[in-house]
């Protein structure tokens, strides 16, 4: 599976970005997709998880109820819409697919990873 981010860029403290995650060469709705960033200097951390389904969510606690995880099974893309952003969410993030079974947020649980694209928040 290849995984290609796009969406990225520079946003003033309190805007929105949306990021996009386009996959091709498996069958998309296999996988558990997740969201991961990266800032300099910091291991990657989890962000955000969807089911195979897009039924279920899972977020961790520093962007709940500031970032929405979505799917498109008909589109192969994963999608992660951005809201209220601080300075502390500058960094590169990530796409991820895993099969594993349930909302996966371990990076060694995830078997493909997109290139990053980078997100800066200026204040």
């Amino acid at each position: 599976v290849q995984l290609v981010e796009s969406g990225g860029g520079l946003v003033q403290v309190g805007g929105s970005l949306g990021l996009s995650c386009a996959a091709s060469g498996g069958t998309f709705s296999n996988y558990v997709m997740g969201w991961f960033r990266q800032a300099p200097g910091k291991e990657r951390v989890f962000l955000a998880v969807i089911h195979q389904s897009g039924g279920e969510t899972y977020y961790a606690d520093s962007v709940k109820g500031r970032f929405t995880i979505s799917r498109d099974n008909a589109k192969n893309t994963v999608y992660l819409q951005m809201n209220s952003l601080k300075p502390e969410d500058t960094a590169v993030y990530y796409c991820a697919a895993s099969l594993r079974l349930g909302l996966v947020q371990e990076r060694e649980e995830y078997d493909y990873w997109g290139q990053g694209t980078q997100v800066t928040v200026s204040s």
